[in-house]
């Protein structure tokens, strides 16, 4: 995989080798270097201008800015690559706030900028690419991929704002369980876990947890073990160079696997687990040759069904009032979960750790 980031970034600076759609695409007029220069350089001035302006709402310094400019821009080509490559684009969100939470411990929104700022800004690029790829392949003219982009862009900022602005100011006690009628859909799964992720590693801080004296110490061993990993698997395709399959075993690919689970309570967790596994085995057994060929088809059409499936579940349903009270979906079936974890604390019907 080195070999590969290396081999793109020297012919990124080379000129590209010639193919049928490059040639046929040069009949369009290309977006000037310029234009992403000004995008850039105008992303960035106004970003730290809010680091000054807005200091302590923001809680992340110009310094902070400029270390989430600088990771996002180390990161972004590698991983490229590797979405190239296999199709799986590796997160890196949490050392991005572990790191940050270390620096700036008690700043939760200042953990969170710096999430968005070096590693969303990652994942927006790559998107950006991936769209351009398209339109290069649909024969798209340049200059009107990028206006659609950036009108986009624009419309999506200001719609997103405006649509979360209006249901904090119209629904009441949005996203509280405890305070909301029982049957209101706001339940914010998905929002709670960055909320959560906020507070363990901005309000909280990566070293009062995974610190010498935190109780989730031995955890950080994990980074060394995931950087050792691949390790045999290198060391079996040298000793067996006749087994072709061995390199095709892909540590990272597979341990990102698990990104892919849904978020919040750990029923969900356990069924997506469960029936991944029972599903890929039967299928992968029995119809092998099937599996090989119709892989992709069918990750598209389980995705594109449960999105449909959603759609109309809430306009057939949750639209008129009809709630569906699925198994498992009310349930923690974990009744320790709400208890506290610090060491000396006494709850009703929880232990007490020492």
């Amino acid at each position: 995989m080195s070999s590969d980031i290396l081999k793109q970034s020297r012919s990124a600076m080379k000129n590209a080798k010639v193919d049928i759609h490059t040639r046929l695409m040069k009949s369009y007029k290309q977006v000037p270097q310029w234009w992403f220069y000004i995008l850039l350089i105008g992303s960035i001035g106004i970003s730290l201008l809010m680091s000054f302006v807005w200091k302590d709402e923001v809680q992340l310094p110009w310094w902070g800015m400029l270390f989430a400019f600088a990771l996002a821009w180390i990161v972004t080509l590698p991983i490229g690559v590797i979405q190239a490559t296999t199709n799986q684009q590796p997160g890196y969100d949490i050392i991005a706030q572990f790191m940050i939470g270390y620096v700036l411990p008690g700043k939760p929104i200042a953990n969170l900028l710096f999430k968005i700022y070096g590693r969303i800004s990652t994942v927006h690029a790559l998107s950006f690419l991936s769209d351009l790829k398209l339109g290069h392949y649909m024969k798209i003219p340049p200059r009107c991929m990028y206006t659609a982009q950036l009108v986009g862009t624009l419309v999506a900022g200001i719609v997103n704002l405006a649509v979360a602005w209006w249901m904090l100011e119209s629904i009441e006690n949005i996203c509280d369980v405890d305070s909301m009628h029982p049957d209101s859909p706001w339940t914010c799964p998905k929002y709670k876990v960055t909320f959560d992720a906020s507070v363990i590693w901005g309000l909280i801080g990566p070293q009062r947890l995974f610190g010498p004296r935190g109780m989730y110490r031995n955890l950080v061993w994990l980074f060394l073990i995931g950087a050792v990993l691949p390790v045999p698997v290198w060391v079996l395709s040298k000793i067996y160079p006749e087994k072709k399959w061995i390199p095709l075993i892909n540590i990272p690919v597979i341990s990102y696997g698990f990104a892919g689970m849904p978020p919040a309570t750990p029923t969900n967790i356990a069924s997506w687990l469960v029936t991944g596994m029972i599903f890929n085995y039967f299928v992968f057994r029995y119809h092998k040759r099937w599996w090989q060929k119709y892989n992709y088809v069918l990750s598209a059409a389980l995705d594109a069904g449960t999105a449909f499936m959603g759609v109309l579940l809430f306009f057939a349903f949750q639209n008129e009032g009809v709630n569906l009270k699925w198994w498992g979906t009310h349930v923690d079936h974990c009744p320790l979960a709400t208890c506290p974890t610090a060491p000396g604390i006494a709850a009703k019907g929880c232990p007490i750790f020492k």
